[in-house]
Parts: structure tokens; sequence; C-alpha cells
């Protein structure tokens, strides 16, 4: 599967989750409480990070691939970093990154 993957900068992550699970439809997939949330929808990866001072802004953007093998970075043109990796491979940065989180897999 490939999902499009937006990064975003928020200013309050416990907020932010509640609009989000609201505005998605479900519950985040993964929470480091305090650090970071991410949701996996049927064709979107979206995570969000408390950076108060950044809030609302584009961290990264790219795409989720099970055909990924481990992760890749690059910047385009008007310098926005693009990712590429697979679920397996984001839930690995997730924990060296942020923590272990707390997981709400859709079954």
């Amino acid at each position: 599967m490939k999902r499009f993957h937006i990064a975003l900068a928020v200013a309050d992550l416990d907020a932010s989750i509640d609009d989000y699970s609201r505005r998605l439809a479900q519950p985040p997939t993964a929470v480091v409480p305090g650090r970071y949330a991410m949701w996996r929808t049927d064709l979107l990866n979206f995570s969000i990070n408390p950076m108060p001072d950044k809030a609302g802004t584009l961290r990264h953007i790219g795409f989720e691939d099970d055909a990924a093998e481990g992760y890749s970075s690059s910047k385009d043109v008007n310098g926005l970093e693009w990712e590429l990796f697979s679920a397996d491979e984001q839930d690995r940065r997730i924990v060296s990154t942020y923590g272990e989180a707390v997981r709400h897999d859709k079954g």
C-alpha cells in the first residue's frame, strides 16, 4: 500500500489530537504523549508534533510505501523535504526519535 505523508507542526498536541481525530474520523494510530501523534488512513499518513512557534506549518511530506526499503529523504526545488519509508521503518523511527508509542491500530 502507498499513502501520502504529511507532517505538521501544531501548537497543542492534545487539542490537535482531538481535532484531527474528528476530521479523520478515527483516533491516531500511534501517540507518544507530549511529543508525537500519527494517523494511518486508507490514503493518508498524517503526523503532528508540538512546535508552538511553528504551529500550522508543514514540516515535511512524502510517501509511506510498503515497497520502500529503509528510509530516504530529499529536498525538492522549493526546499521542501520529501521522505520515503515503509510503515515498519516509520514505526522503528518513531520509537528511536520520540520513544515508545501507545498504539491504536485499526483491527
